[in-house]
């Protein structure tokens, strides 16, 4: 099983970002084979602009992080066009996926960390 986790920095401050929802979502499919995805665990990035526990044990799969960024732009005087980023990933169930966000009001940036 693998551990997923996340944080975000704002890179407008050079600090991190609290206080953005962020949901975890895993692709499933039906005896059908139609898919869909299924809610995990949802949660708030903290004063580091961490979430350490949004899947503790999770299976190899598909899987979406969903940062909800527009309150958090608004709270700061900014606009973004990015209201909301989303970022798909596939999981081999083995190992830590840790999945950093930089983003600023119009661009952002991701990759796998430590």
């Amino acid at each position: 099983m693998s551990k997923i986790t996340t944080h975000v920095l704002d890179a407008i401050k050079g600090k991190p970002a609290a206080g953005i929802p962020v949901r975890l979502e895993r692709f499933e499919k039906d005896r059908r084979e139609i898919g869909r995805w299924a809610p995990v665990s949802a949660a708030e990035t903290d004063a580091d602009g961490r979430c350490g526990n949004l899947a503790p044990h999770a299976p190899a799969g598909a899987y979406r992080l969903t940062f909800s960024t527009a309150a958090y732009v608004k709270r700061n005087s900014r606009t973004t066009i990015y209201p909301e980023i989303s970022i798909e990933f596939e999981c081999d169930g083995e190992a830590h996926y840790h999945l950093p966000l930089l983003f600023a009001d119009n661009s952002y940036t991701t990759y796998r960390g430590s």
